[in-house]
């Protein structure tokens, strides 16, 4: 609900701070005093059109700003979370509009767009009367609020599934379709492509392991020679040492010095046996065998080659062959595979069609009942001659949706003989503000808003009609709170709390003020609403009788 506006430099408005009740809250005032005015300012704060004639003349801004209590369950707050604002405690909207036509909007001091400010505050505030096109007069918002009266969230949640489902369903089989005719049309490649990689059997890291004894075997190639060099010349050296140590060994025995010459080449034998032994080791390990390296070479480049042919990296041709593999079988299978989807395609539009054809019927039988409602409500409202019937239109298949097959939309005829119409047609606005409020009242508390708002609701009319609005208008605002602007004393005795708007001029200056008045000063102002300027005891005792009636 709202709970307080604070207006700055609006037209007449200086300056206006002013806290509302729950309930039915009447402002009333005699006619330029200044309540369009406020209807204005509060337009302005939940995201109207700016209009810098709004601007107070010689000011070069107007200030407006909206304080609403609303539950933690409210659509609003689930706005501001998706706008990442802040969504805990009272929602405060402000916005600022300087004499140039500029405005700034904020929401929780937070600066956010006009569009913005505008959504949030239809969650906000209900404004009916001669000119607004929002709310109930929007043939967008009227399937929702004929499924919330006839409690019917529930066939619209599992419409909304099966409807998900056959589009899933759809998806997945155009999915596959398309996947089984691009392979049908690559199969022979793809045959080919399986049949190569089943013969290259590539192994995960079998490119880095070939790579390295390669290298190690190109390098083997290049020593090979002076390797063998090498061991001829040790072999000749060895043979040649052994010679000499034979010799020695005969006669070693003549003399001392010999004999530690013998033991020195003893020495040098085995230690040249030792390096011909290690040299042997080194030339078996370097494994320069050409038909090896020819060999390894070539399963290299078979390996990097079909990887390029490929475009993938050679360790990921096992994954491709694996993949390229189950492509192949899917193509044995595919069209059973296909059979089966796009059985469960049809198995998944039944469904749907099950389901919004169960939500149709119920709809139908809720409008019937709204119908019934609404037209108890006409008479009271000296709109007997009216007829109410919610049109319910099959869609073209092409127009299914979520939401079920059919269009939903409030019609009026104001005149017997007269064709249907939509609300926002009517002509008359008197008759557009009551009907809206029979509509109301019929559809109780299918509204989200917290706060409605009825601009002269009762214009035209007096009498029994004004008191049957009063009713109406009080007991909608068991469900919400309810602000009227009106000229009808039946209306006002009806409120719970009552402001005087008033204008008055001070040195010169016209300005527009409001006051909250005490049960006294509401028996007057009803009285001055029943005889005009001059109040008379009757007057005064005719609204103390409506004040206590109601």
């Amino acid at each position: 609900m709202l709970t307080a506006i604070a207006i700055q430099n609006v037209v007449l408005i200086e300056a206006l701070a002013i806290e509302f009740a729950p309930g039915l809250v009447v402002l009333t005032g005699e006619t330029g005093a200044g309540k369009s005015i406020l209807l204005d300012a509060l337009g302005l704060v939940l995201g109207n059109r700016a209009d810098a004639g709004l601007v107070r003349a010689g000011t070069d801004t107007a200030r407006v700003v909206a304080e609403f209590a609303v539950g933690s369950d409210h659509p609003a707050r689930a706005l501001l979370a998706e706008n990442d604002l802040e969504a805990d405690g009272p929602i405060i909207l402000r916005r600022q509009l300087k004499a140039d036509g500029g405005s700034r909007a904020f929401v929780n001091d937070q600066p956010v767009s006009a569009t913005l400010l505008r959504e949030l505050g239809g969650l906000l505030v209900e404004i009916h009367g001669q000119h607004d096109e929002r709310g109930l007069l929007s043939p967008k918002g009227h399937r929702a609020l004929l499924d919330i009266y006839g409690g019917l969230l529930q066939p619209v949640a599992e419409t909304r599934r099966c409807w998900e489902a056959a589009r899933a369903a759809r998806a997945a089989a155009a999915t596959a379709r398309e996947r089984l005719e691009a392979d049908q049309r690559d199969r022979e490649w793809l045959d080919h492509a399986v049949a190569e990689l089943d013969r290259l059997n590539a192994q995960p890291g079998e490119e880095e392991e070939l790579a390295l004894a390669r290298a190690a075997m190109q390098k083997g190639a290049r020593l090979a020679d002076d390797l063998a060099t090498i061991s001829d010349l040790m072999g000749q050296g060895s043979a040649t040492l052994a010679q000499a140590t034979r010799r020695l060994d005969r006669i070693s025995g003549e003399h001392p010095l010999l004999t530690a010459a013998l033991e020195a080449l003893d020495r040098a034998l085995v230690e040249a046996g030792e390096g011909e032994t290690r040299l042997a080791e080194a030339v078996a390990a370097l494994d320069a065998d050409p038909a090896r390296l020819e060999e390894v070479e070539a399963r290299l480049f078979d390996l990097r080659g079909i990887a390029r042919k490929h475009k993938v990296e050679a360790d990921a041709l096992p994954q491709l062959a694996e993949t390229l593999r189950a492509r192949a079988a899917a193509l044995v299978a595919g069209e059973e595979g296909l059979v089966a989807l796009d059985a469960a395609v049809t198995a998944a539009e039944a469904d749907y069609a099950r389901a919004a054809t169960a939500l149709t019927a119920a709809r139908a039988a809720a409008a019937q009942r709204l119908d019934t409602a609404v037209a108890d409500e006409l008479k009271p409202l000296k709109l007997d001659a009216a007829r109410f019937r919610t049109r319910i239109t099959a869609l073209p298949a092409a127009e299914w949706g979520p939401d079920g097959q059919e269009r939903v939309e409030f019609e009026i005829a104001t005149n017997p003989g007269a064709d249907f119409a939509p609300l926002i047609k009517i002509a008359s606005g008197g008759e557009l503000s009551r009907f809206i409020l029979a509509l109301k009242v019929a559809l109780a508390s299918t509204g989200s808003a917290g706060t409605m708002i009825f601009d002269e609701i009762d214009r035209g009319v007096g009498g029994a009609v004004a008191s049957a609005i009063g009713d109406r208008l009080a007991r909608l605002s068991g469900e919400a709170q309810v602000l009227v602007v009106t000229h009808s004393p039946q209306v006002a005795a009806r409120g719970h709390s009552q402001w005087r708007i008033e204008k008055a001029n001070d040195g010169g200056t016209t300005r527009t003020s409001l006051a909250l008045l005490a049960t006294e000063q509401r028996q007057e102002e009803i009285a001055r609403m029943l005889s005009g300027a001059d109040v008379t005891p009757e007057a005064r005792a005719q609204a103390r009788r409506l004040l206590e009636g109601a």
